[in-house]
């Protein structure tokens, strides 16, 4: 455990960006972690899993923490469920892996989504039919005030789209140290989502099963979005925003090919994705393949910003702002970064 000075994050967020900080440091237990964030410090500190949802937009003065916990455990067992124990440092698809290899199910449909299975209840992160909700069951967290480890259920971690407590009310307060699955014994198959079942077809799949499902979102994932060892990008930048349905039928009649989908609450969440490339520079082209210089919209996936060599946070931040400007000026729709902004 050694504190270095003056290093580049560009090998630890998949944009790439090279943003230095002026302390690092990994850990890889609660005791080194509690070593490191001395009471004494005045520094500000930053935690950091996998860097797949983090933009730098500047350099970093304080010290970064990279969670580097692994370990992955069966703690408990009964007739339905298997009750699993993952280290905050793990690898979130390769967990999925894991887990599928014993027939494990639950996450199939969160395969290939980038990041460590630290972030994976902070942001209740989604695809396919299915959240982290779904599936967990417990966490254990370290209070960086309090100095203590506290664990956390699922009514306490307060799940919503993307979000979490973790986000907002304790937002900076916590170090998520590891995270227990609750994960089914005898399969519940979800192909819900239409691109799943398009995509088992396509696959001649004869016998469903959690790793064909799993199959499934892996290609469907490649085909739509750029790989971050590739091309720079943090996945989905900018959330689904919902609107009341009233708002919704406006636009409706205005844009009959406008996509929504009606929720329990009775509003209707839109697609970002279709609202984006609806716009575009002067509304006169759509932002979906939209490149200046090193920084753009990718061209299978309006969703996602990218960087396609040097491009600095801050010029992909602004895009980023552009984009919600016209969406805003074109649907008076407000849509949301998904992404945390350093």
């Amino acid at each position: 455990m050694q504190i270095q000075e003056n290093i580049s994050l560009k090998p630890y967020n998949t944009f790439g960006i090279d943003a230095m900080a002026r302390y690092f440091a990994s850990f890889d237990n609660a005791d080194d972690l509690q070593e490191l964030l001395t009471p004494s410090s005045q520094l500000t500190t930053l935690i950091l899993g996998g860097g797949s949802n983090i933009l730098f937009t500047q350099h970093f003065d304080g010290l970064v923490l990279k969670n580097e916990i692994k370990g992955i455990h069966e703690i408990h067992e009964d007739n339905e469920y298997v009750y699993v124990k993952a280290g905050a440092g793990e690898n979130w698809h390769q967990f999925v892996l894991y887990c599928i290899e014993r027939n494990w199910a639950g996450v199939e449909n969160l395969s290939l989504i980038p990041g460590n299975v630290g972030a994976s209840p902070m942001q209740n992160i989604g695809a396919y039919g299915t959240e982290i909700k779904d599936v967990f069951f417990a966490l254990e967290a370290y209070h960086k005030q309090e100095r203590k480890i506290l664990t956390f259920s699922r009514n306490d971690c307060a799940f919503g789209y993307r979000e979490s407590v973790f986000k907002n009310k304790y937002k900076d307060q916590f170090v998520i140290l590891n995270v227990t699955y609750q994960l089914k014994k005898h399969p519940k198959f979800n192909t819900s989502y239409g691109a799943i079942e398009q995509e088992l077809v396509k696959m001649e799949v004869k016998e469903l099963s959690i790793k064909a499902i799993s199959d499934a979102v892996i290609n469907i994932r490649s085909s739509k979005l750029p790989d971050p060892k590739v091309i720079g990008n943090a996945g989905s930048f900018f959330k689904n925003p919902e609107i009341i349905d009233v708002h919704f039928q406006q636009l409706k009649k205005q844009f009959p090919e406008i996509v929504g989908y009606p929720l329990p609450n009775g509003n209707v969440k839109l697609a970002a994705g279709w609202l984006i490339e609806q716009c575009g520079p002067e509304m006169g082209a759509s932002w979906k393949g939209y490149r200046k210089g090193d920084v753009g919209c990718y061209s299978k996936q309006a969703l996602v910003l990218v960087n396609y060599g040097d491009a600095s946070g801050e010029v992909i931040y602004n895009l980023s702002e552009r984009i919600l400007d016209s969406v805003k000026e074109k649907f008076n729709v407000e849509i949301e970064r998904e992404v945390n902004i350093i």
